[in-house]
């Protein structure tokens, strides 16, 4: 098990100097779970929301272009006296850029997996062929259609949340971009940690969508733990440390899969701690920061305990310009509370949204209540 600290007030991190940077699209449930681990975070994003102030500091905000890092401010920020040096645990956002990862582990170090590892992991067309030589079932990839476009989707290289992918039919694939066969299922996201040659699993989620009419598979949110059905107990395991030994993954990552009736077709890796973090991050669960960083040094627990009821984590998007003004009262539900007075556009992120239940589809419920109360005009509007 790995070694934590107390956890310290964020008046007290502050004042001692963080000790780790954590860096992401978004950062709050990076922070939070270094906080859980005892530890001072520095977090850098492009939101800088008001709970992710309170859990970092500093606290770093950078212009947003897209939902996309920018290298060059990225590299400016982390260029502070008080962050040189300092370990990165990296969360979204770096996929799409190896390049910049492998620039940052030039004198820090990475906490997580290695850039050319990402970069094996993130090219669609060798992580097929490893996934055919490894007979995990896979849906096929290309550069062009070959059939009906209906059939196909059209997804970004290194692209995460999901807001990237639409049906092949609506575009054609250019530079930076494949197609993949479109497979029916439903989502299923396994959570595990990884010493370079094998894993262990933390837990299952359910997974679901936001969709709109531009972005059709737009992330909406994970529920969990969500029980391993029988016939997937001993193959499941088997087939993540198959995934670990042909990557060399460490730390914390993600599988996810399509499930048709029995069968399962992995979709992608995700090389990083992810979403999940706000669903599997709780007692009895050791810290799971600590646990990826236990893990990046190639230590494993034997074994994790099992976690009581089920959580859901759900994003809470603006369906028109909406005005959050300054000392807004939050739900002690949310996260990644934005810092008013901001406009968020349509279709933007406004707040995470939790929820509890017995199992993943009551905790999913529960956590979607909340976010139709949350966003009715009255509850948009509250102020101290």
């Amino acid at each position: 098990m790995p070694t934590t600290q107390p956890a310290r007030s964020p008046a007290e991190s502050v004042a001692e100097g963080p000790d780790i940077v954590v860096a992401a699209l978004s950062a709050r449930a990076l922070a939070a779970a270094a906080r859980r681990a005892g530890r001072r975070p520095a977090a850098i994003d492009l939101f800088g929301d008001l709970d992710t102030g309170q859990l970092a500091g500093p606290c770093l905000r950078l212009p947003a272009k897209g939902l996309r890092l920018e290298s060059a401010t990225l590299r400016d920020a982390l260029a502070r006296a008080d962050l040189r040096g300092l370990p990165l645990v990296y969360g979204a956002g770096f996929e799409d850029d190896p390049a910049l990862l492998a620039h940052l582990a030039e004198d820090r170090p990475l906490m997580g997996n290695r850039p050319e590892v990402v970069a094996r992991v993130k090219d669609p067309f060798r992580f097929a062929a490893t996934l055919h030589r490894l007979g995990i079932p896979h849906p096929p990839v290309a550069l062009t259609v070959n059939g009906s476009p209906d059939s196909h989707l059209l997804k970004r290289i290194g692209g995460s949340g999901g807001a990237h992918v639409i049906p092949a039919s609506l575009a054609e694939a250019k530079p930076g971009w494949y197609i993949q066969r479109r497979v029916a299922g439903h989502a299923l996201s396994v959570l595990f940690l990884a010493d370079g040659d094998r894993a262990v699993i933390v837990g299952l989620s359910r997974q679901w969508t936001a969709p709109t009419a531009a972005s059709p598979y737009r992330y909406g949110g994970a529920a969990g733990p969500w029980r391993c059905p029988e016939r997937w107990t001993r193959t499941l395991p088997a087939m993540i440390d198959r995934l670990v030994a042909a990557f060399k993954l460490l730390g914390l990552n993600s599988a996810d899969f399509l499930v048709t009736g029995p069968d399962l077709h992995l979709l992608e890796i995700n090389p990083r701690p992810g979403a999940t973090l706000d669903v599997f991050d709780r007692p009895p669960m050791p810290p799971l920061l600590g646990l990826h960083l236990d893990a990046c040094a190639r230590r494993l627990p034997d074994r994790l305990p099992v976690l009581s009821g089920c959580r859901a984590a759900t994003v809470l998007y603006a369906d028109a310009a909406t005005r959050i003004e300054a000392g807004r009262r939050w739900p002690a539900w949310t996260a990644d509370r934005p810092v008013g007075p901001v406009t968020i556009g349509p279709d933007e992120p406004v707040c995470t949204v939790f929820g509890e239940g017995p199992s993943a589809t009551a905790a999913r419920r529960h956590a979607e209540r909340r976010q139709r109360e949350l966003a009715t005009p009255a509850a948009m509007e509250m102020q101290p």
